[in-house]
């Protein structure tokens, strides 16, 4: 078993839906966001893709939380690599 809170640095990826036609306009925004490394538009069930880091799950947190802030985006599910 890996213990997250003994690693150097956190990397988490998070799923978006967005509202339709939003994507781009959600893909600029979160690259303005610190932590997160990169944003990207996909095609298939969800709309963009986040590469987040942090320090630990309290930065990872603080991330997520800025991003579920977005009003175009509805739903985020978060990926934590190990």
């Amino acid at each position: 078993m890996i213990d997250i809170y003994c690693m150097g640095s956190l990397k988490a990826y998070v799923l978006l839906i967005t509202s339709i036609g939003k994507e781009m306009d959600v893909v600029n925004e979160m690259k303005k966001l610190n932590g997160i490394k990169d944003a990207t538009a996909v095609y298939g069930e969800y709309d963009v893709v986040l590469e987040v880091e942090g320090e630990n799950l309290d930065e990872l947190n603080k991330v997520i939380g800025q991003v579920r802030r977005n009003p175009h985006i509805i739903r985020t599910v978060t990926l934590i690599s190990m």
